[in-house]
């Protein structure tokens, strides 16, 4: 199953690149029909991880993927889930 990546870590400092980022992420998955998009926000304080669900919850970011898992295993690691 073909997926996205997007690590955070780089970026976690710069709002408006992360905002970026995920818009383009998102909106590449859509294009491509990807089904999982897998977003690093990393574990730190949670506050980053905490920006990327505000992020999901946009009612036009919320219109176009299916639901977000959060990865068990790994606190600092969401999935987005796409239905095409």
């Amino acid at each position: 199953m073909a997926k996205l990546k997007l690590d955070l870590h780089p970026i976690y400092n710069k709002g408006k690149s992360i905002d970026e980022a995920l818009n383009n992420i998102i909106d590449e998955a859509v294009e491509k029909k990807i089904k999982l998009v897998e977003i690093i926000p990393g574990k730190g304080s949670g506050q980053l991880k905490k920006k990327v669900i505000r992020f999901l919850q946009q009612k036009h970011i919320k219109n176009k993927y299916h639901r977000i898992d959060k990865d068990s295993k790994n606190f600092g690691r969401l999935f987005v889930h796409f239905r095409f």
